[in-house]
């Protein structure tokens, strides 16, 4: 810690550098929307019990004993192990939210109180603290309900929106609502930052996954709410755009998403079917939807005397949206084909490891890649010397 008593930043100059993050949250959506504060710069100090954050133990996958699964949502962090049980520790987290700018927590609602650590005991420390608390289900009826991902994927009603038309419902790949969560809590944090800057007081930012998911639903969501449809699921069709799926070639699936009339006969010019696109069955993106089932197979006997590398090079020289059905290797690997860097080295020596590098650019300040993510309680000691300064 420096001499005027600050943390020092972790690199370099971020755009947000010189703010203070307090983040008591642990598992995903809380790490994931603090990372992002910290790769921008600000100073985290991530507060775990003696047990630490569950994503510790999430393993297989592994890296050098340390899960995956951690290490993806909290580079840049310093970890310092504190019991909410314990008065001297209790203070000296009051203390840290009155050196902090904001404070993340995703406890059940109400359980801070408890310890004396809730917005309001916050808020009389430190008026000027941006408070993100995150929840499942929000803090009023559904308070006392656990939240999972996976339970507000089934609950929101993605799941009933995902998998073949008449087989079983299925989860996404990734806990995309607690990631979808953690953006609109750094979302709602920035904005609560800026409105201290016009007033000079914080405020209390609440979200929860499930108006996320609601939220993240978009078109789905807005059938219901303004139309009164409840969408099923299609399996990989869109409900109002063909075609926008994937289709077999010589050797693997490949997805077209030829989304408006120009690209449609863009797509049927390289695929050597010009008179398909001037069809009257075709002509628009509602006859193409509507007469899904006839346009379907002439497209497939066009493509599949091709493979997906060579259907992608000539559709993409003609600007119709398409792409092989990668692994997440292979993703990675073409990413840094076409130049967005994906990879990031964070730390040095034995710390050392590869992770995704900040989706974010700016023209005039850089994401920071400088803490690797923190073994539990690394720092204890440091900020505990800190605070009592």
């Amino acid at each position: 810690m420096t001499t005027d008593g600050t943390p020092p930043a972790a690199g370099q100059r971020g755009p947000l550098d010189g703010l203070v993050v307090a983040d008591l949250s642990r598992v995903l959506a809380g790490p994931y929307a603090s990372m992002m504060l910290a790769d921008l710069g600000a100073t985290v100090i991530k507060v775990e019990s003696a047990a630490g954050d569950e994503t510790r133990t999430w393993r297989p996958p592994e890296h050098e004993g340390t899960a995956t699964y951690y290490l993806s949502i909290n580079r840049n962090k310093r970890s310092v192990v504190l019991d909410f049980r314990d008065p001297d520790d209790v203070a000296l987290v009051h203390e840290l939210f009155r050196r902090s700018d904001i404070v993340l927590e995703n406890y059940m609602p109400g359980k801070l109180a408890g310890f004396g650590l809730d917005y309001d005991a916050a808020r009389s420390i430190n008026p000027k603290l941006v408070y993100l608390s995150i929840s499942g289900f929000g803090s009023g009826e559904g308070a006392s309900l656990p939240g999972y991902d996976l339970v507000v994927q089934a609950m929101s009603g993605l799941m009933s929106l995902t998998g073949e038309r008449d087989g079983p419902a299925y989860r996404a790949g990734i806990a995309m609502f607690d990631v979808m969560t953690g953006l609109h809590g750094t979302v709602g944090v920035l904005a609560a930052l800026h409105h201290r800057e016009r007033t000079g007081e914080g405020q209390h930012v609440e979200v929860n996954l499930m108006s996320s998911a609601l939220s993240g639903l978009v078109n789905h969501t807005a059938a219901y709410t303004a139309a009164g449809v409840v969408p099923m699921r299609m399996g990989n069709n869109h409900p109002s755009v063909y075609p926008y799926e994937p289709l077999p070639t010589a050797d693997r699936d490949i997805i077209i998403a030829a989304a408006n009339d120009r690209q449609f006969r863009a797509l049927c010019e390289a695929l050597g079917i010009p008179d398909v696109a001037d069809d009257p069955r075709f002509l628009t993106n509602g006859d193409r939807t509507v007469n899904r089932d006839a346009l379907r197979p002439l497209l497939v006997a066009a493509m599949t005397s091709r493979s997906a590398d060579d259907l992608f090079d000539a559709l993409s020289a003609r600007g119709v949206p398409c792409g092989p059905i990668n692994t997440v290797g292979e993703g990675i690997e073409f990413a840094e084909r076409i130049g967005l860097e994906p990879r990031v080295t964070v730390g040095e020596g034995d710390e050392e490891v590869d992770l995704v590098r900040n989706p974010i650019r700016f023209s005039a300040a850089a994401p920071q890649y400088t803490l690797p993510p923190p073994t539990l309680g690394q720092h204890t000691d440091d900020i505990k010397t800190w605070l009592r300064t």
